[in-house]
C-alpha cells in the first residue's frame, strides 16, 4: 500500500475526519469520522508520521480543489479562500480516475461515441469521460488548428457517427470562445464537460437525424425538446455533483435568462451559440451544410447584446474558415484551410485541386494575403470528391511557413 503524508496543517480541529488515518507502517492512528483534538494531538500525529492511503489522499483532494471551485464561484475572497481547511465529507465522484485515452481526434471520437451512445446505461461514464477531456484538452492546447482540421473534416463523414464529432467540435469551439473572452480558468473545464455531455440522452436518435432523409417526425421533435433536461438527469445517475454543469446542461438550449444559476449566463450563451454554428454547418441527408461563414453571419448577424459579443468572439476564435473546411481561391483553385490567419477571413489555405479541376498529387500551399490566392468563396464538402491527406496538407504548410 502507498501512502502520503497527512495534509495536518489544513485540517481543522475538531472536525470529523472523512478518511482514516495511518502511520507509515500502516498501524491504524484514527479511524475515519474521529477528529484531531487539540495542538498536542497534533504533535503526536506528526511524530508518527501520519499518513494517508494514495487513494483516500486524492479523493480529499479533489473534494478541497470542489471546495475552492465553489467559493471562486461564489465571489469569495482569494484571502478567504487561502485559509479554507480540508472538507470533511468525500463523495463518491471523488474517488474517480481518469482512464487513460491516447491517440488523436479520431481515437477520442470512437471512445465518446461509446459512451454517448450508451447513456444511462454506460460502464464507468465518468472515468471515460474524464479521460477523454483531458486528452482533448491536451490536445487542442498543443495545436488548436489540428484540432479544428481533424473535427472539421470529421464533421463531414456520417460513417464516423454526428453526436461525438459534434460534441468534440462544439467543445473545442466552446474553449476558444472562452479564451477570446478571457472566462475564468475554474469554469471554462466546466463549459467543455458540458458540451460534450449536452447531449448523451439523445446521442443515438441524433445519429439518425443526420443520416435521415425527412423532416424529424413528432417523437423526434418531443425527445429533441425534452432532451437538455433528460440529459442533465443521466449526469445525475453517474454521480455528478456540480451544480453549474447539471444547470448549464439542462438549459443549453433556454433562451430564458429568469432560468437557472445567473452565474451561468455566459456559459450557457457559449455554448447554446456554439450548438448552433457546429449543427448549421453539418450537413444532413436531408439538405446542405451551411458554410463556416454563412453559419458565422448566421450567428452574429441579427444577434444582439450579448448574444452579438459572444458570436463575434466565437467567429474571431474559429475564423471564417476554419481548418478543415473547403474554399475556392481568385485564381480557380479549390483549397482546404490548414490554419487560422492574422485575421478571420485570412487562413493558410492548402491547395488541392487545380483551377482546371484536377486533384493535384502534389499540395500547395497558399498564403491569402496574396490577391492572387485570396479567398473567393467557400465550397461545401459535398462538392469536394476527393480524400484529403492530412499529413500532406500540415507538410505543405510547413514548407510554405520555412519560406517565409
Amino acid at each position: 500500500m502507498k501512502y502520503v503524508p497527512l495534509p495536518i496543517t489544513r485540517i481543522e480541529t475538531g472536525k470529523p475526519l472523512p478518511v482514516p488515518v495511518w502511520d507509515a507502517k500502516g498501524n491504524l492512528l484514527l479511524r475515519k469520522g474521529q477528529t484531531i483534538s487539540n495542538d498536542q494531538h497534533r504533535e503526536v500525529l506528526l511524530a508518527h508520521q501520519a499518513c494517508l492511503t494514495e487513494g483516500d489522499y486524492r479523493a480529499w483532494v479533489r473534494s478541497y480543489d470542489r471546495l475552492v471551485y465553489e467559493l471562486l464561484r461564489e465571489n469569495v475572497s482569494i484571502q478567504q479562500i487561502a485559509r479554507a481547511t480540508m472538507p470533511d465529507t468525500i463523495l463518491d465522484v471523488d474517488y474517480i480516475v481518469g482512464h487513460d485515452v491516447s491517440g488523436g481526434w479520431l481515437d477520442l471520437q470512437a471512445v465518446l461515441s461509446g459512451i454517448l451512445v450508451q447513456g444511462a446505461a454506460a460502464h464507468s461514464p465518468l472515468e471515460r469521460l474524464e479521460g477523454v477531456q483531458t486528452r482533448a484538452t491536451h490536445l487542442l492546447e498543443a495545436d488548436a488548428d489540428d484540432c479544428l482540421f481533424s473535427l472539421f473534416q470529421a464533421l463531414a463523414d456520417m460513417s464516423l457517427g454526428y453526436c461525438a464529432t459534434h460534441a468534440l467540435l462544439v467543445a473545442a469551439a466552446c474553449e476558444l470562445t472562452a479564451r477570446k473572452l478571457d472566462l475564468a480558468e475554474v469554469v471554462r473545464p466546466v463549459l467543455f464537460r458540458a458540451a460534450l455531455t449536452m447531449n448523451i440522452s439523445m446521442a443515438v436518435e441524433q445519429n439518425t437525424l443526420a443520416r435521415q432523409n425527412v423532416k424529424p417526425d413528432t417523437g423526434q421533435r418531443q425527445l429533441i425538446k425534452d432532451h437538455p433536461g433528460k440529459s442533465a438527469t443521466i449526469l445525475r445517475g453517474y454521480g455528478v455533483a456540480n451544480e453549474d454543469l447539471l444547470d448549464i446542461v439542462s438549459l443549453h438550449h433556454d433562451r430564458d435568462e429568469s432560468r437557472g444559476l445567473k452565474r451561468n449566463l455566459a456559459l450557457r450563451r457559449i455554448l447554446r451559440l456554439a450548438d448552433e454554428f457546429v449543427a448549421g454547418i453539418a450537413a444532413r441527408s436531408s439538405r446542405a451544410g451551411m458554410s463556416a461563414l454563412g453559419a458565422a453571419k448566421k450567428t452574429v448577424l441579427g444577434a444582439v447584446g450579448e448574444d452579438a459579443h459572444v458570436g463575434a468572439a466565437l467567429t474571431a476564435a474559429l475564423g471564417f474558415y476554419p481548418p478543415g473546411t473547403y474554399v475556392r481561391l481568385a485564381n480557380g483553385e479549390i483549397a482546404v484551410s490548414a490554419r487560422r490567419g492574422t485575421a478571420a477571413n485570412m487562413p493558410l489555405v492548402v491547395t488541392i485541386i487545380n483551377a482546371q479541376g484536377v486533384a493535384l498529387g502534389t499540395y500547395l500551399a497558399r498564403n491569402t494575403h496574396d490577391k492572387s490566392f485570396s479567398i473567393q468563396a467557400p465550397v461545401g464538402p459535398d462538392n469536394i470528391k476527393i480524400s484529403v491527406n492530412a499529413e500532406r496538407v500540415f507538410k505543405a504548410i510547413q514548407k510554405l511557413q520555412a519560406t517565409v
